[in-house]
Parts: C-alpha cells; structure tokens; sequence
C-alpha cells in the first residue's frame, strides 16, 4: 500500500495511535521509577550523613566537605550541592519516623517534596499535601502557592 492510502485508513489510525499511546505510557513509567530510585538515592544519602554525624560527632562541616568531594567526582551530575545535602539530611530526618510518610514522598518529584518540607511543620500537614499534590497532579507552582 502506498503510504497515502495507510495513513487515510482508519485501521491504521487506531493502531498508530494505539502505539503512540504505548510509548507515552511506557516514558511516563520509566520516569516514575527514575524519580523513584532519585529518592532512594536521596534518602540513603541524608541517612548516611545523619548516622556518621551521630556515631562519629561530625559536625556541620562534614555536609559541605561530602558537598564538595561529590561535585568533584561527579561534575556531569547536579544535585550534590550543599544546599541539596542539607535537603536529602532533612528530607530522611523528617520521615525516618512516619514510614507512611515516607513511602508517600517517593510518589512525587523532589522539588514537590522539599517544597513541602520546607513550608510544613507537622506531619499531618504533609500528609494532606503529598496525597493531594499526587492525586491532583499538583505542578510544583501549584503547591506551593
């Protein structure tokens, strides 16, 4: 068949767009698992930083070294600054006690939950913004207005 006849087929539009379909389902959960493992990623690295500073008396100092010792061995990959350090010690800080909490954080972006760490102080406050930001589909401009 020439390729003006296929497309003009309505067999070969449902199936394309069946396709078409497929793919996106398929980018969107492997960006689901990527953001996943992120996080996991994220949690054993604040939980890490947290253990020694307790186990070994490491002081604030310890982040900003690790911060500096990680940008220099990964230079292609962003996220290891200090600040962000800061953020993955407080983002295992704030759910290593509710692991609810923390199996719900991992539903949704990174910059969602800062977002939510940052502006909550309780934990059922953040229960409340995790369901809703993953229910709705909450962008990150959304939340945190």
């Amino acid at each position: 068949m020439k390729k003006s006849n296929i497309i003009k087929d309505k067999n070969y539009v449902n199936f394309i767009r069946s396709v078409k379909e497929r793919i996106y389902q398929a980018q969107y959960e492997a960006l689901k698992k990527v953001n996943k493992e992120l996080l996991s990623l994220y949690w054993d690295i604040g939980r890490m930083i947290v253990d020694k500073q307790n186990k070994m008396g490491w002081g604030k100092s310890v982040v900003e070294n690790v911060a500096h010792d990680l940008q220099i061995e990964f230079p292609a990959i962003r996220g290891f600054s200090s600040a962000n350090l800061w953020r993955m010690r407080n983002y295992y800080i704030t759910y290593d006690s509710d692991k609810n909490l923390a199996t719900m954080s991992r539903e949704i972006s990174w910059s969602h939950n800062v977002a939510i760490m940052e502006k909550c102080k309780e934990n059922l406050e953040r229960k409340f913004y995790l369901i809703t930001t993953k229910k709705y589909g909450w962008t990150y401009r959304v939340l945190i207005n």
